[in-house]
């Protein structure tokens, strides 16, 4: 019985084994690409967790898979010596496929390479596996870069992964952290810290505290000796006086008759620009009747100045002989005689 139990055990664990492998084979390949259109791309950071058949995506969607990792000196640099010390000599290649039925139609390679098409890594959760992910960026942040050979596949330039972006990051802010001197800036700090201690123990930074502890106590003193809720008793009736003058019937009609008169004034002030304008026009009336009457005077004037002159003239030769008016006019002067 323990023979035959024992065999049963071993065939059901033969059975499972083989059922999960088939299921991982199957799991594994459920997106693999057979057939479609085959792209490169260069990438001057670590491909680590990259292999053949992992996906490509764009915007999280699966596109197609990578079909080839390796050097760029094994694939465009084998027959010619390696200067390491050259960029591209440290490059990795990528080459991947893509489905054209789930990409569906899209801008030719220049256009969408223009627009900031880049390729770049990604990765998967917390496994480790990575995966090419392409995406529209900024082409003047990451511009496309040019390679002095030419690509056996339709190219489409590379971007920084976001690791990699954040590492460079922490790397430029540890550089400019390493030039400045913090033993320098701690003792400044420390001898700062120092001056306020010895400031508020016996400078004139204690003294001003205890003026403000002071002031502090007197307004406090003063607040309660000015009976506040008093005062605010008296501010709440005077308040309710107020109000009650204003809704009073005497004063509904002082500010009713204010209103009246208001209007009746802008009434009047509307009627001041005819007035102005008649008593202008009987100024330049009286004015014009002025002048008329002055045309007329001015002859009589003369005509009774000329009388006037005759009478004084009269009156002086009354005055010196006054037979004149009966023997007419006195004799003429003799030579000598008075």
């Amino acid at each position: 019985m323990n023979t035959r139990a024992a065999a049963l055990r071993v065939g059901l664990l033969l059975i499972v084994g083989v059922a999960a492998a088939v299921a991982l084979v199957l799991f594994l390949g459920r997106d693999r690409v057979s057939d479609g259109v085959r792209y490169e791309t260069y990438f001057r950071e670590t491909v680590q967790g990259l292999d053949v058949g992992a996906p490509v995506k764009f915007r999280g969607v699966t596109l197609g898979q990578v079909v080839e990792v390796g050097l760029v000196t094994a694939a465009y640099m084998a027959d010619q010596a390696v200067d390491a010390r050259r960029p591209e000599a440290r490059m990795v290649v990528v080459r991947w496929l893509i489905d054209p039925k789930r990409m569906g139609r899209v801008p030719d390679q220049e256009t969408a390479i223009t627009l900031g098409l880049r390729a770049r890594l990604g990765s998967q959760g917390i496994t480790g596996l990575a995966y090419i992910e392409l995406d529209f960026v900024d082409p003047v942040k990451f511009p496309a870069e040019k390679v002095p050979w030419t690509p056996k596949e339709i190219y489409l330039p590379s971007m920084p992964s976001t690791f990699t972006q954040v590492q460079d990051a922490a790397q430029a802010l540890a550089v400019k952290l390493q030039g400045i001197d913090i033993g320098r800036i701690a003792t400044t700090i420390q001898a700062v810290l120092d001056d306020i201690h010895g400031e508020l123990g016996s400078g004139s930074a204690r003294a001003a505290l205890g003026d403000l502890a002071a002031l502090a106590k007197t307004l406090r003193s003063n607040a309660e000796e000015a009976d506040l809720p008093g005062l605010s008793g008296e501010l709440r009736a005077l308040t309710a006086a107020l109000r009650a003058t204003l809704d009073s019937k005497e004063t509904r009609g002082l500010i009713t008759a204010s209103t009246q008169a208001a209007e009746r004034l802008a009434a009047a002030t509307a009627k001041l620009p005819a007035l102005v304008s008649a008593l202008e026009a009987t100024v330049k009336r009286a004015n014009a009747g002025a002048a008329d009457a002055q045309a007329d005077l001015v002859p009589i004037l003369r005509d009774a100045r000329a009388a006037a002159a005759s009478l004084r003239e009269t009156s002086e030769t009354l005055r010196r002989y006054p037979a004149a008016m009966l023997l007419g006019a006195p004799p003429p002067r003799t030579n000598g005689a008075p």
